[in-house]
């Protein structure tokens, strides 16, 4: 294995997909399934489902609901893959079938069949913060995520990316290039602690 030899991480290479109007398909229609869906529509994806049984809030929310068993024909002009399902072989089967197509690929907590994997999230506004341990330990990753939303998402920080989103975009707007400024005073008065008086 190339990781073994040079020391590469397998998800070594975190990345924040936008996924408006993407076609993505989502393969299996339980619990875990709705979960993955909820959060690729949340992202602004074209959510086809396919599986047997699928369930009806999923079915209510998907752009596309085939109730059968998966079959390849179903990754035709997908450009996102999911596996969702209770069955192992069918998981590899659409792991298998997605790299062959060179089709990006996650299998719900079966790294040996992604090509990329799911971080654990958390939000404060437009602050986004990803937690991963390269698939080693899924439970570790979300711990360290609800610490960081608890310890460090304060509503300060929310207050800050707009404030400094709002600089940014005054550096733009007079043909100023913001990889040339120096961030480190505007960060600290960004966050700084606002009084009650303010």
């Amino acid at each position: 294995m190339l990781s073994d030899i040079v020391g590469v991480m397998p998800f070594g290479y975190p990345v924040m997909l936008d996924l408006t109007d993407v076609p993505v398909l989502l393969v299996g229609g339980g619990v875990i399934a709705s979960r993955k869906a909820a959060q690729l529509l949340d992202a602004g994806a074209r959510l086809t489902v396919v599986a047997p049984d699928v369930q009806p809030d999923l079915a209510a929310r998907a752009t596309e609901v085939r109730e059968r068993r998966y079959a390849p024909a179903d990754l035709d002009g997908q450009q996102l893959v999911m596996t969702a399902t209770d069955d192992p072989a069918v998981n590899a089967q659409v792991a298998a079938d997605a790299r062959a197509r060179g089709t990006w690929v996650n299998s719900a907590d079966d790294p040996a069949n992604c090509s990329f994997i799911l971080p654990a999230v958390t939000r404060r506004g437009p602050v986004v913060v990803a937690v991963g341990t390269d698939g080693s330990s899924p439970a570790l990753a979300r711990h360290l995520r609800d610490r960081i939303a608890t310890e460090v998402l304060t509503p300060e920080v929310e207050a800050a990316a707009h404030e400094l989103a709002r600089q940014r975009a005054e550096f733009r707007a007079q043909g100023i290039s913001t990889e040339t400024v120096d961030w480190t005073d505007r960060l600290r008065a960004a966050l700084a602690p606002r009084s009650d008086t303010e």
